[in-house]
């Protein structure tokens, strides 16, 4: 999978936190019911980044299935509640 970076998308995930590279794993491990289609063009994932913690990735998949981050960031409690049910079902 290939991700792609520039100025905007990495301020715009790191202005609430994020790493490219924690959102780049939420993208890679997502697991059922993820990725999910939430528009024309954009999916939507929840999962673990590479340090662990539980983030939202909103991205489209581009031509030639290149990935590009629009928006992560860290799940809220409630949903982290609803994230954890889901892994256990």
């Amino acid at each position: 999978m290939d991700f792609r970076w520039h100025e905007w998308n990495e301020e715009h995930v790191a202005s609430h936190g994020v790493l490219p590279e924690e959102a780049e794993a939420v993208v890679e491990c997502a697991r059922r019911p993820f990725p999910r289609k939430i528009d024309n063009d954009k999916w939507l994932a929840w999962g673990r980044g590479a340090g662990g913690r539980l983030l939202q990735v909103v991205f489209l998949v581009e031509e030639g299935d290149s990935v590009y981050v629009i928006q992560a960031r860290p799940l809220t409690d409630r949903e982290k509640r609803r994230y954890r049910r889901m892994e256990q079902s």
